[in-house]
């Protein structure tokens, strides 16, 4: 066959003459998007995504019809070519209607894939479950004890009854997995580049393992005896044993992650002198020191900080609190301060908080088991005043409080009630109201307004070359663990592509989302959800043992079963996301009236969902041409055009029950191979 020559791309290549343009290209490695396309049927261009701009030719091509010519200078990827692709993407994504992940991976910060590791618990597959999991987090036995869970809230099965345990579940995956086989992770080769690690947290730790993986050498400098940061130093042995966080910190260190203790920046090395001798410094020293209420007397013997007394507990000391202990905030650590503080024996423990019940920021559950341990809420009241004497605090003055007009977070702001006070003897005060970075020996680096480390909230860089910034100790300030988790993921690719020499800032990822309301859910069969077994009130607050006892296999498996699999089946293979997020898609602009067809699940082996279906006709196509059975075709017309099939006797039925060829063929996850 005679040959042509054609520049694609300044790539001089070599096609048979008569081939197209699109051919030519896959066929020396180029890659030129189309959802319509297949070398099985012939030509159609419905998809509109597949243009190229020749030089001497004003318009656009279409690469999977356009002949390739002698002499061809092809650009595939010009200024003129992403604009029209990017707008057609925009209208096929405008009236696509499909879950691409479930709400549960959405809404956690990390981005794990909640509902795969969901899955693979269900079938039995607990290792598979935590190598999918460690692909974004690197402590799951850690987190699944103590996060708030915020997929949790995101899980549609709440619409039928209650939501996935999917924490629980986590931990539960993790733990079985450290009893034997415990999963490894690839390393890539040596890259010969060195990282710095300020910070052995959640965030440094993540970090550290995903950059390890990549194949750098990583070194954890740390300012506590032990690595695990808040993890470690912050949350109660009975939520998290010490012994759990002891083990996944060193199966980072077995991947090869140096880590060095009780180093303290400023003091026993210089910052400067990390920067010197490592290719890039990560900082992520967290929030170590509690807020203050500027309130009198806040400087008496007996009142300190929630975090101060939770690490002093967490370093096996046993401070003298005596019998009546009072904690003033309603967030998690608070309710860890107060149970603490009972299993430590003050057998009167008050939590104060200025808003009601209703308001509290913690967990239910926690504030529950802390109203279990004996625990005394006294709502809608505020220090005033610490009273002393000999320089030791004896009792706080409280303000009453009631609720007023809602504040910036939607929650009605409590304001002080004039003259009305009530006095409480109290022998330690635990001021449990935040926390804040201390950036002691890093003065070099720019802070913001609030007096946290400056970090570019897509590069993560600080104001420093080659110093980047991640977790608690940045912009925001300090939040869960996962989200610092989440963000350290991220980063470690960024700063990857760094130590390359490459700029390539994190892009949050396209992905079509679908509302879903209880009507859409009412058919689902309901199957209450695993009650975690807990040890008794009566027995926890002697001890500070772990208090969950854990899920049984066959409970977890029960539990992961009632996941309803709402992200799409065909996600990590469809093209239609995949160039979706080539391109900086906003199918906003063309916002209208959407197509919303409920599911065909009566197929005889496939499920169609017509609201994921782009009308690319390449299932109709493979049917007509390849299967050569036409049992599908296109009805109607216009905008309320769909796909239907026509099972006209026995033999096509049995025919179709076994082909799939359709749905092997579709592009965007429309079509689902039912399980039998």
């Amino acid at each position: 066959m005679d040959k042509i020559k054609l520049i694609i791309d300044g790539k001089e290549i070599i096609a048979d003459k008569g081939t197209t343009i699109l051919s030519a290209a896959k066929d020396n490695g180029i890659e030129i998007p189309t959802l319509c396309h297949s070398d099985r049927v012939a030509l159609y261009g419905a998809c509109g995504l597949c243009t190229v701009e020749a030089e001497g030719i004003p318009k656009l091509l279409r690469a999977c019809s356009a002949k390739a010519s002698d002499g061809m200078v092809i650009h595939t990827d010009s200024e003129r070519v992403k604009k029209s692709r990017k707008i057609a993407l925009e209208l096929l994504m405008s009236d696509h209607t499909g879950d691409c992940v479930g709400p549960c991976s959405l809404n956690c910060p990390a981005g794990t894939d909640c509902q795969g590791y969901v899955k693979l618990i269900s079938q039995g597959n607990f290792h598979e479950a935590v190598a999918l999991i460690k692909e974004k987090l690197p402590l799951p036995a850690s987190i699944g004890r103590v996060c708030p869970h915020p997929c949790e809230n995101a899980c549609r099965r709440q619409m039928v009854e209650d939501s996935i345990s999917i924490a629980y579940l986590k931990a539960f995956a993790a733990d079985e997995d450290m009893k034997e086989n415990t999963f490894v992770p690839e390393v890539a080769p040596d890259s010969g580049k060195k990282v710095a690690v300020i910070g052995g947290g959640p965030a440094g730790l993540t970090v550290s393992y995903f950059l390890r993986t990549k194949g750098h050498s990583v070194t954890i400098f740390d300012a506590m005896p032990y690595m695990g940061g808040m993890l470690r130093y912050g949350i109660p042995e009975y939520r998290l044993p010490k012994k759990i966080v002891e083990a996944e910190v060193q199966q980072i260190a077995n991947l090869g992650v140096e880590m060095k203790n009780n180093v303290k920046i400023g003091k026993d090395i210089s910052f400067e002198t990390l920067r010197k001798e490592y290719d890039a410094v990560v900082v992520a020293i967290g929030a170590w020191s509690s807020l203050s209420m500027r309130c009198e007397g806040e400087n008496l013997n007996g009142v300190v900080g929630g975090i101060d007394f939770l690490r002093e507990v967490n370093e096996g000391k046993r401070p003298d609190i005596g019998n009546r202990v009072a904690i003033v905030g309603g967030g998690n650590t608070a309710m860890d301060a107060c149970r603490t503080a009972r299993r430590l024996g003050a057998e009167e423990v008050y939590v104060i908080y200025r808003r009601t019940r209703d308001e509290m920021p913690a967990e239910k559950i926690e504030i529950d088991e802390a109203e279990e341990e004996g625990v005394t809420f006294k709502f809608l009241t505020n220090p005033a005043e610490f009273i002393g004497e000999d320089g030791k605090v004896t009792s706080v003055k409280l303000q009453v409080m009631e609720l007023g007009e809602p504040d910036s977070s939607g929650r009605r702001s409590p304001v002080p009630v004039e003259g009305k006070f009530e006095t409480l003897p109290i022998d330690t005060a635990i001021m449990a109201i935040g926390q804040k970075v201390n950036t002691s020996g890093f003065e070099e680096i720019e802070l913001n307004k609030k007096g946290i480390i400056s970090a570019n909230e897509r590069t993560f860089r600080t104001s420093l070359e080659g110093v980047f910034a991640i977790g608690d100790a940045t912009n925001r300030g300090a939040s869960i663990a996962i989200e610092a988790i989440g963000e350290a993921e991220k980063a470690s690719k960024v700063i990857d592509a760094y130590l390359f020499g490459m700029d390539i800032p994190y892009r949050k990822p396209f992905v079509s989302e679908k509302e879903v309301t209880p009507e859409m859910l009412k058919d689902k069969e309901k199957a209450s959800r695993a009650e975690m077994p807990v040890m008794s009130a009566e027995k926890r607050v002697k001890t500070f043992d772990e208090i969950a006892l854990g899920f049984t296999k066959e409970q977890a498996i029960a539990e992961a079963s009632r996941c309803l699999e709402c992200g799409c089946h065909d996600y990590h293979d469809c093209k239609l996301i995949k160039y979706a997020n080539w391109y900086d898609i906003k199918p906003e602009r063309f916002a209208g009236m959407k197509n919303i067809f409920p599911k065909e699940t009566k197929l005889v082996s496939i499920e169609r969902d017509q609201s994921k279906c782009i009308l690319c006709g390449l299932c109709v196509r493979i049917c007509d041409e390849v299967a050569k059975k036409g049992i599908l075709g296109l009805v109607g017309r216009g905008f309320t055009t769909t796909i239907k099939p026509e099972f006209d006797n026995d033999d096509v039925i049995s025919f179709c029950k076994d082909c799939h060829k359709c749905a092997d063929a579709c592009p965007t996850g429309a079509l689902k191979i039912i399980e039998k």
